[in-house]
This record gives structure tokens, C-alpha cells and sequence, in this order.
């Protein structure tokens, strides 16, 4: 390379400089970004070595996906610091970029679990199961009330709560199993939002922790008295005694086509020492 720091470069020239398509450099002449040293009456752009250092600040700002606009506005007013200004807007850009990839990797993986654990399911299998204490949010509902009507009130009560957005909620359904033993399978109390990292349990209905049944419904709602009678005939031969709530919850409703495919999952606890049957709400 010369050592004359005047010497003109080619369009050409100066793009192989700073490794970028010669494309770019006209791009940035056209919206007025960064121009040529000169331009020859034959319309060949030429640019100088003195350019160098402000081209490699421009490509800087756009590897870190600074706007052309925001650009235009920082050369206007080039300073320390201005760019110390830029910089920092840049990096808490980023920090939330990570934070809701690290959210939607969450996701990905829990519905990958979700799915694995799917394929893997005995339908037919009723089984005793162990879980944790679990906090719900609850919501009031009557038989008679709309679909429509349940769909908005877990909405309302998501964006309340500054929860996720519903195809990534744990949702579902409650009745008591005073009811289920009465056989009023459509006597449903409340609705239920699955939540967690919750410091206060204020308002919040406690799943309790222990023993519980679980089964499996495939196919429409109306499906669910059948699955819950064979429920009550599993406890009565085994000599379980239910208690609190039946929580169901759909856990296929990202991969089908029609409610016939629909696999609704049922758990009841199982009345123990430690279960007294006891549930706030």
C-alpha cells in the first residue's frame, strides 16, 4: 500500500480494504451516510485512507444493529460522548434480546418435553403419581358459563398478572370431588392458571403436595363423565379416598386437527396423612 495518505481508492478498492461489497459503500452514498472523498466527471466514486476510520466506526455501529438513522445522527454529533450514549442504549437493547431468547429457549423446551412425555403416554392407564405444591391462579366459573366468556376471563387475568402469552400458560379446569362423587360431572367451580417463581401466595389457590390419581380423556368433553366414573371405580377398588379438586388440563392442543384427537389430563389427589383434603382459595 502507498504511503501517500491522499492516494485515491476505487470504489472497488476501498470496499476490499474494509472487507465489504462495493454495493454497501453506494448504498451509503445514496442515503447520505457516507459519501465519497470524490466524484470524477465520468461518475467514479474515489475515497481516501482519511475515510478509514469513519467507515470502520459506521460498519461497528451496524454490526452492533444500530439503525441507519441513528447512525446519521451520531456522525451529526460525533463525540465521545454521544457514542458512550449510543453504546449503552445498544447493550440494554441486547440484555432484553437475551433475556426473551432465553424465555422462547424455555418454551422450546418445556413443549419439547411436553411432546416427548405425549408420544410416550398409555391413554388407557390410570396411575398414582407424586407432585409438589403447586400455585394456581383461580378463577370463578359456572357450568352454564360460555367458552367464550371462560377464554377471556384467563386473557384478562394473564395480562393481569403480566404472565406470558397463552399458548405458553399452563391452563385448565377444576371440580370438586364432592361433585364428582355426587356424579354432577359438569358441576365445574373454577378455571386455573399454572404459575410459578411467585415470592406471595396471596390470593393464589395451593395445590397440595402428595399422592394424586392421573388419567388420560381422548376425544370431545362430553367424553369426560365415562373418564371420570372409571376414575371413581379404579379409587373404590383400590380403596383410595379422593379429596379437594379434579384439575384437568388439555395437553395436546398444539399438534391436532379436530377435538377427537384432544387429550384432556386428569388429576385427583389422594387423601392421605399428610393430605387432610383441605384447599385455599
Amino acid at each position: 500500500m502507498s504511503n501517500n495518505k491522499d492516494t485515491l481508492f476505487t470504489i472497488g478498492q476501498f470496499a476490499a480494504l474494509h472487507e465489504i461489497n462495493k454495493k454497501t459503500l453506494m448504498w451509503y452514498d445514496e442515503v447520505g451516510l457516507f459519501k465519497p472523498a470524490v466524484i470524477k466527471d465520468n461518475g467514479y466514486r474515489y475515497y481516501t485512507y482519511h475515510q478509514s476510520s469513519t467507515l470502520e466506526t459506521i460498519l461497528m455501529l451496524r454490526e452492533l444493529n444500530v439503525s441507519i438513522s441513528e447512525i446519521q445522527v451520531f456522525m451529526e454529533n460525533r463525540s465521545a460522548k454521544s457514542l458512550e450514549i449510543l453504546l449503552t442504549e445498544k447493550m440494554e437493547e441486547l440484555d432484553r434480546t437475551i433475556s426473551r431468547l432465553k424465555a422462547i429457549r424455555k418454551t422450546l423446551i418445556n413443549q419439547k418435553k411436553g411432546i416427548s412425555t405425549l408420544l410416550k403416554i398409555d391413554l388407557s392407564k390410570i396411575s398414582i403419581i407424586e407432585k409438589e405444591q403447586q400455585s394456581l391462579i383461580v378463577m370463578n366459573t359456572t357450568k352454564d358459563m360460555s367458552l367464550e366468556k371462560e377464554i377471556e376471563m384467563v386473557i384478562a387475568e394473564s395480562k393481569k398478572r403480566q404472565l406470558h402469552r397463552l399458548r405458553d400458560a399452563t391452563y385448565g379446569s377444576m371440580i370438586s370431588v364432592d361433585s364428582l362423587y355426587q356424579g354432577k360431572f359438569d358441576d365445574y367451580s373454577n378455571l386455573f392458571i399454572k404459575i410459578s417463581n411467585q415470592t406471595s401466595r396471596e390470593g393464589l389457590h395451593l395445590q397440595p403436595k402428595g399422592n394424586y390419581l392421573r388419567a388420560f380423556c381422548q376425544g370431545s368433553w362430553d367424553k369426560l363423565p365415562q373418564k371420570y366414573n372409571e376414575i371413581l371405580a379404579y379409587a373404590n377398588e383400590h380403596h383410595l379416598i379422593l379429596c379437594g379438586y379434579a384439575y384437568e388440563m388439555g395437553i395436546n392442543e398444539l399438534t391436532i386437527d379436530s377435538m377427537d384427537q384432544y387429550i384432556t389430563q386428569i388429576e385427583i389427589p389422594i387423601k392421605n396423612e399428610e393430605n387432610d383434603g383441605i384447599f385455599l382459595l
